[in-house]
């Protein structure tokens, strides 16, 4: 309908003589202003002449326009409009909210990056959460997605984890010993050119039981990964091409190999050290070309803290100067930290917070029901934009009032529960059902039909939390249906209540599914 109001809006444009006018077709924040409202009047100082020349138009679904504030033109949808929307969800069932929009276009999407020999922490709890539900709502908009995770295997953090068995004791010694130090300098190079047979074999049991581990919490948190790429198999990868294109992309400064960022309005940043081993820069750099070769993807995602964005602002340009076919190909989404009331975590120190520890103190308070902590979690990390810090809210996270995921999936449980109710009773739902009360459209199926364009404004703006949103909303209202309609009683109108209940819990099941949040039929 949206489009088609645009579509329609342009015409009207045309006709009046008006054209390269940008103009908005929204849904106005209160319902009682209409299901959609355009500012084009506004925009072009022509808002009666566009009413009036709409006004006198037979507008399919359409059952009145009205002309408000200062120029605002506000339509009102029909209810013939709503009970073919209705339909048309329990029609699509779990396809309702796919799109086509990205349809043809390919997507690889690199998120949670945990490291081997170090411990899975709520930081990458938070990017995993971000970056699986960006992977399934850009999916349901109809691109192919391939999700990748990319792990730092080799490094001063795994030769400190190697020194004594205990990364926190490593990492503590580094910085008070100095004969520590050297030995751990030492366990990085044999791992680097792989020297050592003892070390090699500590190492390769150290990395398997590190990923299983990994494997582990992703299953709990329902996230599967088309490809692990790891630092090792990037770096000579990344050498060898910063050495080929030295001259060109980078050049030599005191020894080291650099990319002067400053021709861009950047930085300089160092690509091989003095050494000529590669840096997490020229990482990047082999990574990007074996991302390439694995999945030819037009648009490639790297979800990361927003701690790394001077990193990726220099990188991604280098990238481009190496690879020009990438370039405009490759988007750094940088999110804000999440913490905990007592501050920001610290895996040097042995402070850090681990997502299994998250995930068991929130299940306290959810009578052990993993399902729900995790929900809980996830809600709190996709209920707002992206870039901001998270302090998390024990309390709110599994409030069962509103704004909170505990909240969705009780609503969801409710739905279910009525229709289970209902098919013991021998009632069955009917679109076409009739009486007096039906007269007036309920404020959920003004919201229902809604799903597929927030799912779509969602992928086009990379913003899981426009879903978030929604779905409080929709939950609110359906919370508020249940309390004041009867569904089970028996009238003329409880088979069309019921298509609502049905209709509700396929939009709440698909949106929370989209956002990798459990729906569970039963709490």
């Amino acid at each position: 309908m949206k489009e088609k109001l645009e579509k329609l809006i342009q015409e009207t444009l045309v006709s009046l003589g008006i054209s390269d006018t940008k103009f908005s077709v929204e849904h106005p924040t209160d319902l009682k202003m209409g299901d959609y409202s355009t500012n084009a009047g506004i925009k072009t100082g022509k808002a009666r002449e566009i009413y009036n020349y709409l006004s006198v138009r037979q507008l399919s679904g359409i059952e009145r326009i009205e002309l408000a504030g200062p120029g605002f033109i506000n339509f009102y949808l029909s209810r013939e409009f709503f009970k073919n929307s209705l339909e048309e969800i329990i029609e699509k069932g779990e396809n309702f909210g796919r799109g086509e929009h990205a349809k043809g276009f390919k997507v690889m999407i690199e998120h949670t990056q945990p490291n081997p020999f170090k411990a899975f922490h709520i930081g990458h709890m938070m990017n995993n959460a971000i970056g699986e539900a960006l992977a399934r709502i850009i999916k349901a908009n109809g691109a192919e997605v391939r999700t990748a995770s990319y792990h730092g295997d080799i490094g001063m953090h795994v030769a400190k984890a190697l020194w004594k068995g205990d990364y926190a004791a490593g990492a503590k010694a580094f910085e008070e010993d100095p004969q520590a130090k050297a030995e751990i300098q030492e366990i990085n190079r044999k791992v680097y050119d792989k020297s050592d047979p003892e070390l090699n074999a500590r190492y390769e049991e150290g990395k398997k039981k590190s990923m299983e581990e990994f494997r582990k919490i992703y299953e709990k948190l329902d996230t599967k990964f088309d490809f692990n790429f790891f630092e090792s198999e990037a770096a000579g990868i990344g050498k060898e091409l910063v050495l080929q294109n030295v001259g060109k992309v980078f050049e030599e400064s005191e020894g080291a190999t650099v990319f002067r960022g400053e021709k861009a309005g950047l930085h300089t940043r160092v690509f091989l050290n003095s050494d000529k081993l590669p840096t997490y820069e020229a990482k990047e750099v082999g990574l990007a070309k074996i991302k390439k070769e694995k999945f030819n993807f037009g648009q490639s995602i790297t979800v990361t803290a927003n701690e790394q964005d001077a990193f990726f602002d220099v990188v991604e340009v280098a990238i481009g100067e190496v690879f020009p076919e990438l370039k405009g190909k490759l988007t750094h989404l940088s999110h804000g930290m999440l913490r905990l009331p007592s501050g920001k975590m610290s895996s040097r120190t042995g402070d850090v917070i681990t997502a299994e520890a998250l995930i068991e103190e929130v299940k306290k308070r959810t009578k052990g029901d993993e399902q729900v902590a995790i929900a809980a979690i996830k809600y709190m990390i996709l209920r707002q934009a992206i870039g901001n810090d998270i302090v998390f809210d024990f309390e709110k996270s599994v409030s069962t009032e509103g704004d909170s995921g505990v909240y969705l999936q009780y609503a969801h449980a409710r739905a279910n529960s009525i229709l289970e109710k209902a098919k013991v009773q021998g009632r069955t739902l009917s679109i076409d059902s009739q009486g007096p009360a039906l007269r007036n459209t309920h404020e959920i199926e003004r919201l229902l039909y809604r799903f597929p364009e927030i799912v779509e404004r969602a992928g086009a703006e990379y913003a899981p939390n426009y879903i978030t949103t929604y779905l409080t909303e929709l939950a609110a209202s359906f919370n508020n249906f249940y309390a004041h309609e009867q569904v089970l009683d028996g009238s003329p109108e409880s088979g069309y209540r019921l298509a609502i209940v049905e209709a509700f819990k396929i939009v709440m099941k698909n949106g929370l599914n989209i956002l990798g949040i459990p729906a569970p039929e039963r709490m």
